[in-house]
This record gives C-alpha cells, structure tokens and sequence, in this order.
C-alpha cells in the first residue's frame, strides 16, 4: 500500500491459504479488518508520494519509487522489512519497474525515455538512453524481451540488452479517431503452467477500453475486447486463467455526471465472466493473491478484497469424484476420476478441456477440437475410459447428461446425443440379429 507524502504500508493478512479463503466465514467477512492482520510495517524512507512499488517474490524483496526518483529495495528478515539499498538518478522520476518472473533481474524505466537493468544483488547490467517519453514495461516470461510502452500510446520491443527488435501492433485500436494511452501491459509469466497449449498470455490495454490479448509479442491473431469501460489497471491471475481489468463508466443522472467503477473479468480467451462493482472513486491499483481465491484493490485510501470462487470442474457418479485441475509441468488438463470408496485415483490428461458433468454411471468431458467451431463430447466410465464420443459444431456453453442422452447447448443452438454404451450396442446387435431372423423365417 502506499499514499502521497512518502507513506509506505506491508500488511499482512491472516487466513489467507488458499483452505480458508473462498468459504463463507465470519472470519473471512472481517479479513479486512485491522485484528485480521498478521503484520501492519510502515517502511520509512520516501519523503516524496511512492508512485511504484514492485513485489520480487522468489527472492522476498520489495522495490519501492516515489516522485524525487528515489529507489528503495527493501528485504524481509525475520518477517520484518528492512532497507538494502538505495538509488537516486537524480534526473527523472520513475515510471515502472518489474522483476523478471526468476527474479534475478530488475527493469527500471524513467520518464525522459532512461532504461536501467540490474541485477538482484544491486550490480548494474546495462543502461541506455532510448529517446521515448516511457510510462510502462514488461519481461517476456523467460527474461529474453522487454515492451517498453510510451505516452503516446506505443509498444515497442527490445531485447534483453536494449536492441530495438519491432514494435506491437495494437489491432483493438484499429479504427478509433481520438489519442489513446496504453494503461495496462501483463505478460503472464507461466510459473503455474498454462489452462491450455497455445492460449493467450500477453495483455495490452488502452484507456478507451480497448484491449488486445496475444499469444506472443508478434502474434497476428490477437484477440481483441471492448471491456465498456475508461480502464486504468489490469492483471493476471497467478495461472494467466483470468484478467481483472479495472476502470469506471460515466452515468448521467439528474443532470450530474458520476464515475461508475468496477472491475471486469475475462479468462484467457477474452470471454467476459463477470462484472464487479466497486464503491468508490476510483481503482488506483489490482493485485491478486498468491492462490488466485482473493482480488485486492486499492480504492481511494481503502483496500478492499473480494472473494473469487472459481468455477470448478466436477462431478460426483458410481461412488467416483472427476474433478480436473492444472499441473504447471503440462499444457493438459488433468482429470482425476477418484473413486472415494477404495480410494483408488485414475488419471486423465485431456487437452482443451470445456466442462464436466455426470449422472448415473457415466461422466462426460466437453472439450475444444482442433477446427475453429469444433468441440468432442467423450463419455467416461468410473475409471476414466472413453465408452463413446461424438463432435459437434455446437459450443457447449451449457451441458447435462442422463442415462441415454446428452445434451450440450450454445446460446442458439440445443444439440442431443444419444450415446451408445457397450450394454446398449449388445442389446442393439441382438435386436438387429432377431429381426434379421424373423425376415429369414418369412
């Protein structure tokens, strides 16, 4: 946390594991409040207004900038912080600073377009002069590129010594007359592996709204999102499975004009999920927690937190509970079919996977096919071995199974599917063989 005047604030929360946050308690109810706080630091060392703090989370350092170019790298010992170093260019005021996802190396970017990188034991790497008025910057996930974002609304890319390589295309401001800036730029950093091979990691979002999501920092295929809002932070999830985008709309009432804020959601193919209104007057600042289950936002000189309860995948039939989880070594998602009796687990690796659903003695996985509209539904035992499959063209935004049927539908479009088990073939092959006798007979 920090305000204007110099304050800088660590607090620490309890009950923030990933068991307690997400369940409705009186406990988390009061997680905000002061008696829930495991540490409440006041770091003492700004004297000008912080504008930049960065977290090095593989290393516990916290880096910290205010208005005088003044940088702080403060170390956690003995679960106090304390200071480790100083630095003050003495120029320019800092713009933003980022860790590489390793934490070995540290970008800090100055305002007369500066660049300085250094290491996580204070020696500097290298530093150039690149002649662009810099507001943002961002590491490619393995360390080996940087995005450097200008006030006019560009992204460049250089690599990790400072050569220029390309510039961003920014396809969602294709087609807007008026100037835009760029106010959020998030590489996801891959650490917990991904929710599906080859999906969007790279985020660029402007302050009309507009936002792109990208596989690479060249990808000609970016997903581009209107969120409806005048945006001012975003961030990743710690899987890269969802994007908090923060911002406000303007609503005209009695001739008064008010600013509406709230946070916008989507996963990691642009689909919205969900919208959060936040009292207020304005988001300065997003910050998820280490397991995903909790949104921090920093709302005037308030901090609140949000629960966030996943949509999990899961269903419970013959004595089985499938549920699907991501492992950080796999691009699959892993389907765990356990039967809770002899507690006996069978693991499933599916690729794309949609959803989950079961009933009576089968379970059936939606998922994504190769071609653009393409989706499997694949029927399962209590063991996981497909018994039967069908694709379809329909997105199975809705799905349900009975003991003949399932039934799989889009917002347009219901489709049923009659599947076939190896009873049910047994029984349709003696039907077949009975009837084809009864015509001999005639």
């Amino acid at each position: 946390m920090w305000w204007e005047g110099g304050l800088l604030k660590v607090l620490k929360l309890e009950g923030g594991t990933g068991k307690d946050v997400g369940r409705p308690s009186a406990s988390n109810a009061r997680a905000g409040a002061a008696n829930n706080l495991s540490l409440n630091q006041t770091l003492e060392g700004h004297s000008g207004a912080v504008l930049c703090v960065t977290w090095n989370n593989e290393h516990q350092k916290l880096t910290s900038s205010d208005e005088q170019g003044l940088i702080i790298v403060w170390m956690l010992h003995k679960g106090m912080w304390y200071e480790e170093m100083i630095n003050n260019r003495n120029k320019s005021v800092v713009r933003d600073m980022k860790w590489t996802a390793s934490g070995e190396k540290i970008c800090i970017i100055y305002e007369d377009g500066a660049v300085i990188v250094g290491s996580v034991d204070g020696n500097r790497l290298w530093g150039k002069e690149l002649g662009l008025s810099l507001s943002l910057v961002e590491w490619s996930p393995d360390g080996r590129l940087l995005l450097f974002c200008t006030s006019q609304g560009e992204c460049h890319v250089y690599d990790g010594n400072g050569n220029a390589v390309s510039k961003v295309p920014l396809y969602c401001n294709e087609g807007y007359a008026g100037s835009s800036q760029i106010v959020g730029v998030e590489w996801y950093d891959g650490l917990q592996g991904t929710v599906e091979p080859n999906c969007p990691v790279l985020a660029i979002c402007l302050d009309n709204g507009r936002m792109q999501l990208m596989r690479y920092e060249s990808d000609d295929n970016a997903i581009c999102i209107d969120t409806g809002i005048k945006s001012t932070r975003i961030k990743w999830n710690c899987t890269g499975a969802v994007l908090a985008a923060a911002g406000y709309q303007l609503s005209s009432a009695a001739g008064e004009t008010r600013e509406l804020w709230m946070a916008q959601f989507y996963n990691q193919n642009g689909e919205h999920l969900r919208t959060l209104r936040v009292p207020g007057g304005g988001i300065s600042g997003v910050a998820w927690e280490g397991n995903g289950l909790r949104l921090a936002l920093a709302v005037d000189s308030f901090v609140y937190f949000a629960n966030v309860r996943p949509d999990y995948k899961w269903g419970y039939f013959c004595n089985t509970l499938v549920y699907a989880f991501h492992r950080p070594d796999r691009t699959e998602a892993c389907v765990m079919f356990w039967d809770t009796r002899n507690n006996d687990k069978y693991p499933k690796y599916v690729r794309r996977l949609v959803a989950i659903q079961s009933f009576g003695d089968f379970c059936v996985l939606a998922t994504r096919g190769e071609g653009t509209h393409e989706h499997i539904l694949i029927l399962c035992n209590a063991i996981g071995s497909p018994v039967d499959s069908r694709y379809i063209d329909v997105e199975p935004k809705y799905l349900a199974i009975t003991n003949h049927h399932v039934i799989a539908a889009s917002d347009e479009t219901i489709y049923v599917w009659q599947f076939r088990t190896g009873l049910s073939r047994v029984l349709s092959t003696d039907a077949g063989a009975n009837r084809r006798k009864e015509m001999r007979e005639r």
